[in-house]
């Protein structure tokens, strides 16, 4: 039998995002600080989203002729325009499709051109590169617009507050929205072969996640509570947990645009911040780094961990320091993104669990032959739930993979479920590798690898960092006949692949040597012979610093 959830079942209006968050009514004054600026104290109330939104919304109908269906490329880091740009391109009907803002040009260019996008929002530091990529992608360069405080001053990128239909004889009007079909989202995750996909997130998938995060956020206060959004808004949980979580509640988000744990720790004491969502390098420094101990945290009530695994050790330390519980969830770019989480008050009883399925949520674990296990039996998750995905975009066949016939969704991953109804994680069968919550699909970097002339066969593994608390890549690379096996060999093959890709794919694991890379007869590689020997190496080695 199907696991279900233990939490009272919800009711998904059937309305998409503009809808459900700027027009039913708050509990909260709508012309408080909502979004705060922490550099430049700059913030929005949700009647200035709304306002602003429903301005720029116009304006991409009646500037850049906007349809239903068009996508918006977002390559940002964390500011408070971001929710007001995506609630106007879903106000005229858009899609709204956030790229890592550390992509190189040709990364950028993937997601462009695989999405389709018809702009491409950034700010004016990244112009550089988000040029390039709209140039590999065939995009326009006058349909690269900005947000955030920086201008262009050759007048060729407008910002977004400078498209309105201000004048417009006909004023358009919001498109309408078919909840279960019409797309918010297309949000890329990466996979185990090679580039990233299209996760297509619907307005229906995104309510309901609204619903179901109701009883995560049923403590919250808007007079009292207040969070740190440090979480990436180009990923999903940061959208959605973070971001729809100071909608939703009227807690006041003081946005980062990038982590520093001083400035962090400012922050939360200045500003009495009492919650936050954060990856598990943010609790290792909250426990271990220490500044923390200058600065007066004790506002905060609780921590959610999420994005990767989070040691027992991370969350006692935190408690011990803190006395702050540090509770865990676990989502995917795929389930809107959360599928499970602690209440607050249960860290401590079920210390390593991810939590109870949210409302509305079924779950399977079931062995390699699909067959269901029972309580404690380890095997892979399986889902089902009005937040889950409905398929990769443009990808037929890795969408009849990825869901079985029946309609459940494979996650992937490997857990048990306890009597209690907790569930606990123990393994990947994917084979992502997860630094600091970023995905880095081993097959892109081993591809590029292939691609030097010193290399004949190359294996990337993800090898764990007990300094850093997250799992790093390493490449274990076969040379070709006659080329030495050398340190300023392997120094060379690391900067070459670090030059090419994105901070979370660097070889921060180094290069290792080996003769031939284990595979099986069938020609597949045998990823888990080189993690046992990763493990023995390491054991062996005292710490050395990271490229």
């Amino acid at each position: 039998m199907p696991i279900p959830s233990l939490f009272t079942p919800i009711t998904v209006p059937d309305a998409d995002t503009w809808t459900h968050y700027l027009e039913t009514p708050k509990e909260y004054p709508t012309d408080k600080p909502l979004f705060v600026d922490c550099d430049s104290g700059r913030s929005y109330s949700l009647n200035d989203v709304k306002r602003l939104a429903l301005e720029f919304g116009k304006g991409l109908s009646h500037v850049l002729n906007w349809k239903k269906g068009h996508v918006m490329g977002l390559f940002t880091p964390n500011n408070i325009d971001v929710p007001v740009v995506n609630f106007a391109v879903h106000w005229a009907g858009g899609v709204a499709s956030p790229a890592n803002p550390t992509y190189t040009p040709e990364e950028l260019a993937n997601q462009l051109q695989d999405s389709g996008a018809k702009a491409l929002i950034t700010q004016k530091p990244f112009l550089e590169v988000a040029r390039k990529a709209a140039a590999l992608a065939g995009l326009p360069v006058d349909r690269i617009l900005l947000l955030g405080d920086g201008r262009d001053e050759t007048g060729v990128h407008r910002h977004w507050t400078d498209i309105t239909a201000r004048g417009a004889s006909v004023q358009p009007q919001k498109a309408a929205i078919d909840p279960k079909k019409d797309l918010a989202y297309l949000v890329y995750s990466s996979g185990t072969t090679g580039l990233p996909k299209g996760v297509m997130l619907t307005h229906y998938n995104l309510v309901a996640q609204a619903m179901q995060m109701r009883r995560d956020e049923r403590g919250l206060s808007y007079d009292v509570d207040s969070q740190l959004g440090v979480l990436p808004f180009f990923h999903i949980y940061g959208l959605m947990v973070v971001l729809g979580t100071s909608v939703s509640t009227g807690a006041k988000c003081v946005v980062m645009s990038k982590f520093d744990i001083e400035k962090a720790c400012r922050l939360i004491q200045d500003h009495r911040l009492t919650f936050m969502y954060v990856p598990p390098p943010i609790v290792l420094a909250l426990g271990k780094h220490p500044v923390v101990s200058k600065y007066d945290l004790s506002s905060l009530r609780w921590i959610n961990s999420a994005a990767a695994p989070l040691s027992r050790e991370l969350a006692v330390a935190v408690w011990d320091r803190l006395k702050v519980g540090v509770k865990q969830g676990y989502g995917l770019s795929e389930t809107s993104p959360a599928v499970m989480v602690q209440l607050s008050e249960e860290w401590w009883k079920f210390q390593g669990s991810v939590g109870r399925l949210f409302p509305g949520m079924e779950a399977k674990i079931v062995d390699e032959d699909g067959k269901e296990l029972g309580r404690n039996e380890a095997g892979e998750l399986l889902l089902k739930g009005p937040n889950v995905f409905s398929g990769y975009w443009n990808k037929p066949e890795l969408n009849k993979e990825t869901f079985t016939e029946d309609g459940w969704y494979r996650t992937g991953d490997i857990f048990y479920c306890c009597p209690q109804g907790q569930f606990y994680i123990t393994d990947r069968k994917k084979e992502l590798i997860k630094y600091k919550g970023f995905q880095v699909p081993p097959a892109e970097l081993e591809s590029k690898l292939h691609g030097r002339e010193d290399i004949a066969d190359v294996c990337v593994i993800g090898v764990w960092d007990k300094v850093q608390h997250t799992e790093i890549p390493r490449a274990y690379v076969v040379l070709k006949p006659g080329v030495a096996e050398t340190e300023a060999r392997a120094k060379d093959i690391i900067e070459w692949l670090n030059a090419k890709v994105a901070p979370p794919k660097k070889l921060r694991g180094g290069v290792r040597f080996i003769k031939e890379v284990p595979k099986s007869q069938a020609g597949k590689i045998l990823r888990r012979v080189l993690k046992e020997q990763a493990k023995k190496e390491d054991e062996a080695e005292t710490p050395k610093a990271k490229l």
